[in-house]
């Protein structure tokens, strides 16, 4: 992974995302939806959130906004990591 990626990765991990590495997507990381604790973060169903219609939790956004990164949904279980 890029430094930038691994910095995100270890902030995020930090902080409880479940994240993990995924090798087909060109040395960045993904986000899992579907870890137990993945509802405080990420939710594909923006009707069930709790983040007013979005469905990703908005420190994870900041979070990833900070090293320049985005998150978007690969299916119903995956967020990918991108700058």
């Amino acid at each position: 992974m890029k430094r930038i990626y691994i910095k995100a990765f270890n902030a995020l991990k930090k902080m409880g995302v479940p994240v993990y590495e995924h090798h087909d997507d060109n040395g960045n990381f993904s986000i899992s939806a579907e870890e137990p604790e993945s509802y405080k973060w990420a939710n594909y169903y923006p009707e069930y959130s709790v983040w007013g219609g979005e469905n990703t939790n908005p420190v994870l956004d900041a979070t990833l906004r900070k090293f320049g990164l985005h998150a978007e949904w690969i299916n119903p279980g995956r967020l990918a990591v991108y700058d």
